[in-house]
């Protein structure tokens, strides 16, 4: 009967997580202006100084912080 004992554990741990699960935070935790201020002056600046059309990879890096933080942009 332990075979079907362990079974019941496994079973048991698939319904309940443990407390030591950590689940991810989808809300952000800073407002959107707040966020990725490194990348976000680099953007500016790039933007000001060359146009936007030349700054794809200043913007595309900021946006990818921005989603890294929780925001959906």
């Amino acid at each position: 009967m332990s075979g079907l004992q362990g079974q019941e554990d496994n079973v048991c741990s698939l319904v309940k997580p443990s407390k030591d699960v950590v689940v991810p935070e989808t809300k952000p935790k800073k407002r959107i202006c707040c966020a990725c201020p490194d990348t976000k002056k680099l953007r500016d600046e790039c933007i000001v100084e060359h146009g936007e059309s030349a700054c794809t990879k200043w913007i595309e890096a900021h946006l990818l912080c921005l989603r890294s933080e929780g925001f959906k942009v």
